[in-house]
């Protein structure tokens, strides 16, 4: 299983550069087509499919365009088994601070993040 883990942190490494150069396509290569986003505001629950996601990420200005510094990493991976994983990812777009959880899948074309649910504090 270590090319698995391998593949797994390739997979988050996409995910945190297309996060920070606010690219839609790098995030497509990680994000399933059905994938579903998570939040909490005001004690109420937040869906969000990934194309919503995608047009809010297409309509703010990147944290690199920005110059912002990055800071990103991964707080814990657990597999349950080959095909089935969870991370906790933090990552920042300043002055959002971002803590992730990813559900991730594998499926014949490499790992896919089926959910996120996440919080952001502003600093």
């Amino acid at each position: 299983m270590p090319s698995d883990l391998m593949d797994l942190e390739q997979a988050l490494q996409i995910y945190f550069d297309g996060l920070y150069a606010g690219d839609t396509a790098k995030l497509g290569r990680v994000f399933h087509e059905v994938a579903h986003l998570f939040s909490v505001t005001d004690g109420k629950l937040d869906d969000m499919s990934r194309e919503h996601w995608f047009d809010m990420v297409r309509g703010r200005r990147s944290a690199q365009s920005q110059d912002l510094p990055r800071r990103d990493w991964v707080v814990q991976i657990d597999r349950s088994s080959p095909t089935t994983a969870f991370a906790k990812v933090h990552c920042q777009i300043p002055p959002r601070y971002f803590t992730d959880y990813l559900t991730l899948v594998k499926l014949a074309e490499g790992w896919r993040i089926v959910s996120k649910t996440f919080h952001t504090e502003t600093r």
